[in-house]
C-alpha cells in the first residue's frame, strides 16, 4: 500500500509539473502573438500524421493484447478508440493527399470527427468495469462498428459539403463558430480522459492508466493551442501538432509496458496453479503415506517395519514442502532470482548425491519473465540428471558471451542416451516449451556413458 502511495505521489507532482510548463507556454504564445509559429509545410504534416496514425495502430494491437489476456472492457475500448482515430485519420487526412488530391472540407471533417469518436471512446474507457465473455467476438464487432460508423459519417459528410464550415481561418479573421466548438469538444474530452485515467491510476495501481493520464495532458493542451491558434491551412503545421506527436509517443510507451507486464502477471499465474498441482501430485501424496503408516501403528503394526517407513515418507514430505516453498518464492518475484536458484541448489544437494556447480554472472540482467522460465528450466534440467542420469556432478552457469549472447547451460557427468529418452521426454519437451516461451534457442547434446550438456540462448 506504501508503495502504491509512493506511486501516486509522484505521478500528481508529475501532472502538476507537466500542467504549469504547459499552460506557462500556453500563456506565452497568447501573451506574444510574434511567437506563434505556423508552417505552410505539406509533406512535415504528412509524415507527422502518418507517425501518429502508425502509433495509434500500435497502441490498438497492444491495448488489443491485454484485453485478449485480461479481458478487461476498458482496454476493449482503449483498442477500438485508437483504432477509430488511427483509422479516421489515413482514411480521410492522409489518403486524399498520398493519392494526389487536397484535403477538402468533407475530409477534413470526417477526419476530425473520427477523432473526436475515437477520443470519446478513450474518454469513456476508464469508467466502464467489468470483464467481457467473449473477448475474440467482442474485438472483432467493435473494430466492425468503428468501421461501420465512420463509413456513414463519411456518406453523410460528403452530401452535404457545402454546408460544412471552415477548417481554416486567415490571420485576424474570426474562425468559424463550428470549428470552434468542434475543437472545443476535443479539449473536453482530453480533460476528461486526464480525470478518468488519473482516478483509474489512483484506485487500482494501473501502469497503463498513469501513461495515459500524461499523454491527455499533452494531448489536452494540443487542442487548446487550436483553439486559441487556429490553423491557417490544411497543410499549415503548429506547436499543437508536435504536442499530439509527443502524446501518441508517450502512449505507445506505456502501452508496451502495460502488455509486458500484464503477460508477467498470467505468467505467475499460470505458475501459481502450476505449483498448486506440484503440491497436490507430491506433498499431499507423501502426506497421504504419513496418514496411512500411522493408522498402521495405531492398529498395533509391527513398530520395527513401519517406523523407517514412516521415517522415510517424512524426509520426503519436508524435501517436496521446501521446493514448494521456493517454486512460490520465485513465481510471485518476493525473493531475488539468484538467491532462489542458490537455495533449490542447496535442498537438492542436501543428501549429498548429487554435487552442482552454479555460476550466475552479477553484470547479466535478466526481464521478469526470463527469470521465472529460467528457473523452472534449471529446476526441470537438474531434476532430470538427479532422477534419471545418475549423475555425481552438474554444473549450471548463467552468463554472457563476449559477443553479447546471453546463455544458460546445465551440463552433467551421468549415463547420457541417445535420441529423447523416454524417462527424460517430457522433462525435456517442458524445457523446450519454456524457453521457446521467451523466445529463446534450445539445443541439447547428450552421448551414452559421457553425460548430457544443454543449453537456452536468450533473446537479444
Amino acid at each position: 500500500m506504501s508503495g502504491r502511495r509512493t506511486d501516486l505521489q509522484a505521478f500528481l507532482w508529475g501532472e502538476v509539473l507537466l500542467v504549469g510548463l504547459l499552460a506557462a507556454s500556453l500563456a506565452l504564445f497568447l501573451s506574444h502573438p510574434v511567437l506563434r509559429t505556423q508552417y505552410d509545410k505539406p509533406q512535415l504534416l504528412l509524415v507527422l500524421e502518418t507517425v501518429m496514425a502508425l502509433a495509434g495502430l500500435l497502441v490498438t494491437v497492444l491495448a488489443g493484447a491485454r484485453f485478449a489476456v485480461d479481458g478487461l472492457r476498458t482496454d476493449l475500448l482503449l483498442a477500438t478508440g485508437f483504432l477509430t482515430s488511427s483509422l479516421s485519420l489515413g482514411a480521410f487526412a492522409i489518403g486524399p493527399v498520398l493519392g494526389g488530391g487536397t484535403l477538402g472540407r468533407p475530409e477534413g471533417w470526417a477526419a476530425l470527427l473520427g477523432s473526436i469518436l475515437g477520443q470519446g471512446l478513450v474518454a469513456a474507457a476508464p469508467f466502464v468495469p467489468g470483464r467481457s465473455r467473449v473477448r475474440e467476438r467482442a474485438l472483432g464487432n467493435s473494430i466492425a462498428g468503428a468501421a461501420v460508423v465512420l463509413t456513414v459519417a463519411w456518406l453523410l459528410l460528403r452530401a452535404h459539403g457545402s454546408a460544412l464550415p471552415g477548417l481554416t481561418a486567415a490571420p485576424g479573421a474570426r474562425e468559424p463558430a463550428g470549428l470552434t466548438a468542434t475543437l472545443s469538444l476535443l479539449a473536453l474530452l482530453d480533460l476528461l480522459a486526464v480525470l478518468g485515467w488519473g482516478r483509474r491510476f489512483a484506485r487500482t495501481g494501473d501502469n497503463l492508466a498513469q501513461w495515459l493520464a500524461l499523454a491527455f495532458t499533452l494531448q489536452l493542451f494540443a487542442a487548446l493551442h487550436l483553439v486559441f491558434t487556429p490553423p491557417r491551412g490544411t497543410t499549415s503545421v503548429a506547436e499543437g501538432d508536435f504536442l499530439r506527436l509527443l502524446a501518441f509517443a508517450v502512449v505507445l510507451v506505456g502501452a508496451w509496458r502495460a502488455i509486458r507486464a500484464s503477460e508477467f502477471g498470467r505468467a505467475v499465474a499460470e505458475e501459481r496453479a502450476r505449483v498448486a498441482r506440484e503440491i497436490h501430485d507430491g506433498l499431499a501424496q507423501y502426506l497421504f503415506t504419513l496418514a496411512t503408516h500411522a493408522q498402521m501403528l495405531e492398529a498395533g503394526g509391527p513398530v520395527e517395519e513401519i517406523a523407517p517407513k514412516l521415517k522415510e515418507a517424512a524426509a520426503l514430505a519436508q524435501q517436496e514442502a521446501r521446493f514448494a516453498i521456493l517454486a512460490l518464492s520465485s513465481a510471485s518475484g518476493t525473493a531475488p532470482f539468484d538467491a532462489a536458484l542458490r537455495r533449490y541448489v542447496e535442498v537438492l544437494t542436501a543428501d549429498g548425491k548429487l554435487e552442482v556447480e552454479l555460476e550466475v554472472d552479477p553484470d547479466i540482467r535478466l526481464a521478469p519473465d526470463e527469470q521465472i522460465e529460467i528457473f523452472r528450466i534449471v529446476q526441470e534440467g537438474l531434476g532430470n540428471v538427479r532422477r534419471h542420469a545418475r549423475a555425481t556432478q552438474a554444473e549450471v552457469v548463467i552468463g554472457r558471451r563476449p559477443s553479447g549472447e546471453r546463455f544458460v547451460a546445465i551440463s552433467d557427468d551421468g549415463d547420457g542416451f541417445e535420441g529423447d529418452a523416454p524417462a527424460a521426454g517430457q522433462g525435456l519437451r517442458n524445457m523446450r516449451a519454456r524457453a521457446a516461451s521467451i523466445e529463446g534457442g534450445f539445443s541439447l547434446r547428450s552421448t551414452p556413458g559421457r553425460g548430457t550438456a544443454l543449453e537456452v540462448v536468450l533473446r537479444t
